[in-house]
């Protein structure tokens, strides 16, 4: 690999593709955060919805969500087989601003037009730009973990500043308003990235403009030990759907928790805390904490101690299983007092951020160590397809809230949780082997970054 220019220490390229995603985010977030909440205000509201149930509007958010990443599929063949990461980057980049922008318009075929161009624009740049954090490193670069979880808090100061600016305006102004707000960002993202091409040559280019040994690896059949590492990661594939499909509760079932049956009044200030800022409250945590739990996980490795992606991710869904317990507690409370005080979302938020440091900047660093050259963009978007079907069960348990009960459904994602992580780590072992020593680094492998490489196809 090319010697790039750096910044602190990584690829200027990341701070590019950091951009660009934070801007990417704050559009989703943002119009995330409004959605359930414009599909249940009255239609006869000061700033009107469509007037739906909760159960239809949380159904639909399921689908949307789970859409938005099941797109990544077709996202990452398009890259794969004929644009590229970078150029599939740039076009779903484009359909964002449009599908945004035309969301602002107050109409109920702009909304549903708007949904599907996101949709479209998600599943192109989403599994590609993560793919292309990837090809900044060298295999065995030890830096990847840490420059994925940069990455990582970039998504996370686009969505914080999204829960607060696009919420805000959303609520107080007039949903579509918010939405609008969400292309703009969008289209920052875009100019970002148009700037940012110097920076990223010879990433994320179509296979054949790629060098002649590369294109030779891409059309080799698959090794004995690029099928492992396939299995194990679809395995882990399963891990990202329970982690998603409790955790995207925020968006739903805990919006709706925070707008209806949260005590959100500052009496010192004589202020209400709108519900869309708790949005911002996990974004927060990730980007105050990110860059701590990451050298503790990168310290542990160095001293030769249990580090993998499997362990971490287990860990994660079961920290962030945890949360739950304070949302049975908040539920509790409005049982006995008729609302519940703030600090147990905030508390449940911290937890599931923990949780979320632990398993999802993991697995976006996992897969692009484990996928096949070949594959590299279409098991990145199979990822996020497990995310967005995670995204699915999170609205249908949303859903089932309403009538199994919210405080018998927080307790249970706490317990299934921790139940399913246990489960994990005790075939963590054959997991492990299964990976063929694909997250092993050395002095000697950063020396020489592609001796790994050498030794799989030896092996």
């Amino acid at each position: 690999m090319e010697n790039r220019k750096e910044l602190f220490g990584h690829p200027v390229g990341l701070y590019i593709l950091f951009f660009t995603e934070l801007w990417e985010r704050f559009s989703y977030y943002g119009m995330r955060a409004l959605l359930v909440l414009f599909l249940v205000a009255s239609t006869t509201d000061i700033n009107p919805g469509f007037g739906w149930t909760k159960v239809e509007a949380l159904s639909l958010y399921g689908i949307y969500t789970a859409l938005v990443y099941i797109a990544s599929i077709p996202g990452g063949i398009l890259a794969d087989k004929l644009l590229g990461q970078k150029k599939t980057v740039m076009l779903g980049g484009w359909l964002l601003v449009a599908g945004h922008g035309i969301l602002a318009v107050q109409a109920e075929w702009a909304f549903y037009l708007g949904i599907a161009l996101i949709i479209a624009g998600v599943g192109c740049l989403k599994p590609n730009i993560s793919t292309m954090v990837g090809g900044l490193y060298a295999a065995g670069d030890d830096r990847r973990d840490k420059g994925f979880t940069i990455f990582y808090i970039g998504i996370n100061v686009g969505a914080l500043i999204a829960g607060v600016l696009v919420g805000s305006v959303g609520v107080n102004y007039g949903w579509h308003f918010g939405f609008g707000l969400a292309g703009i960002g969008m289209a920052i993202g875009q100019l970002v990235f148009l700037y940012g091409q110097k920076y990223l040559v010879g990433i994320g280019e179509a296979t054949k403009q790629l060098p002649e040994a590369e294109r030779l690896a891409v059309n080799k059949p698959l090794t004995k030990i690029e099928k492992d590492r396939m299995i194990v990661m679809f395995l882990s594939f399963v891990m990202i759907i329970v982690f998603w499909g409790a955790f995207e509760q925020a968006g739903g079932l805990m919006n709706l928790y925070a707008s209806e049956k949260t005590d959100r009044v500052l009496d010192f200030i004589h202020f209400e805390v709108p519900a869309p800022w708790f949005q911002s409250v996990n974004s927060f945590f990730i980007i105050t904490l990110g860059t701590t739990i990451a050298a503790f996980w990168y310290n542990r490795k160095k001293k030769g101690k249990e580090a993998s992606s499997i362990l971490k991710m287990s860990i994660g869904i079961i920290i962030m299983g945890w949360g739950f317990l304070f949302m049975t507690a908040a539920s509790m409370q409005y049982q006995e007092n008729g609302s519940s005080a703030m600090y147990w979302l905030i508390l449940a938020y911290l937890f599931h951020t923990v949780g979320e440091l632990c398993a999802s900047p993991v697995a976006l660093s996992y897969v692009t160590k484990l996928a096949p050259l070949k594959y590299a963009s279409l098991m990145m978007g199979a990822y996020f397809a497990a995310t967005g079907m995670g995204n699915y069960v999170a609205g249908w348990v949303g859903e089932w809230s309403q009538t199994a009960g919210e405080l018998e459904i927080f307790t249970g994602i706490a317990i299934f949780c921790t139940i399913f992580g246990i489960l994990v780590l005790l075939f963590l072992k054959p997991l492990k082997r299964l990976a063929h020593g694909a997250e092993d680094f050395s002095e000697e492998t950063m020396k020489n970054p592609l001796k790994n490489t050498e030794q799989i196809e030896v092996q």
